[in-house]
């Protein structure tokens, strides 16, 4: 692949079996630094203030905090068991986590490292969204196959709504009118009205040459302008480009092997995708969503952010 433009940034991914996280310098595109961290980690955000990054270390059941100044663990928050994926409140205070063992939501005050509430969900939760306002969060739950809505005041359930089998991401979309919900076994994006509480689209992928259970759809990501949808499809090993107004798949871009999640860049200019069985992640121009390089990282990479430097 061509060498395409530099930003300075860094990501952190997530290693599944590595137990580690590769720090990556975008700019330069290679592995600055790998720290070992819990067992099997996977869902990784970061605070607020790009001080500390929060790690799903899914199986030591809990939480890690890590100084992005050192890269050392500095603490934990108390999970609940397995959390496999969290999404932080836009003010920075809540942590809302999938527990995919128990059926919970846990609701996690960070700054006082508490627990403020236990939310019952479906069968095995795992994708979580929260609204551009804060007000709404977004449970999927991958076996009952269901999107449930939550009022982030009440912490109770207010709507529940079916999409297509094994859910494994939500996302909002930038003013807060969608969440689209990722079905991996099902194949599709569920576009889901949040003022409604219905689904208003489903979206579905065809690959030339791919058979069709092959292509499962888990991490969504939307651009900050709203125009763009950018869906990892797993085992298919790309990533489809969706028109967000039209909901016509524009590209598929070719990736690693089994394309789990993905990043923007702060300046939206550079996707990130992480790709488990290939143990590597691929920067796409998102100016012409194309392939710019991979890069090989730690052993199964799951999850990644991107932050300033």
């Amino acid at each position: 692949m061509a060498s395409g433009p530099a930003f300075a940034y860094t990501a952190y991914v997530s290693n599944e079996k590595g137990n580690s996280i590769s720090v990556v310098d975008t700019e330069t595109m290679k592995v600055v630094k790998t720290v070992d961290v819990g067992q099997r980690p996977r869902g990784i955000t970061l605070s607020r203030d790009g001080k500390l990054i929060y790690l799903c270390a899914s199986d030591d059941d809990t939480v890690q905090v890590i100084d992005t100044a050192t890269m050392e663990v500095v603490g934990s928050l108390p999970s609940g068991p397995d959390p496999e994926l969290f999404v932080l409140s836009p003010d920075g205070k809540n942590l809302y986590v999938a527990n995919e063992d128990d059926n919970l939501v846990t609701v996690i005050d960070v700054q006082n490292n508490k627990v403020l509430s236990e939310i019952p969900v479906g069968v095995e939760p795992e994708g979580m969204g929260v609204s551009p306002d804060g007000k709404v969060l977004v449970n999927t739950s991958e076996t009952t196959s269901m999107a449930h809505f939550i009022d982030t005041e009440t912490h109770e359930v207010t709507d529940n709504v079916l999409v297509d089998t094994r859910p494994r991401y939500a996302e909002f979309t930038p003013d807060g009118s969608q969440v689209w919900v990722s079905a991996e076994v099902g194949g599709t994006v569920s576009v889901i009205d949040n003022a409604k509480r219905e689904v208003v689209r489903k979206i579905s992928f065809d690959i030339q040459g791919l058979r069709a259970e092959t292509i499962q759809p888990v991490g969504v990501n939307i651009s900050a302008d709203g125009k763009k949808a950018y869906v990892a499809l797993g085992p298919a090993n790309h990533v489809a480009v969706v028109d967000t107004k039209t909901y016509e798949v524009l590209k598929y871009i070719l990736v690693g092997q089994r394309v789990w999640h993905l990043a923007f860049t702060p300046d939206q200019k550079t996707l990130i995708s992480t790709n488990g069985n290939s143990n590597d992640i691929t920067f796409i121009d998102t100016a012409t969503d194309e392939p710019v390089q991979s890069l090989t990282v730690g052993k199964e990479p799951w999850g990644v952010v991107v932050a300033p430097k």
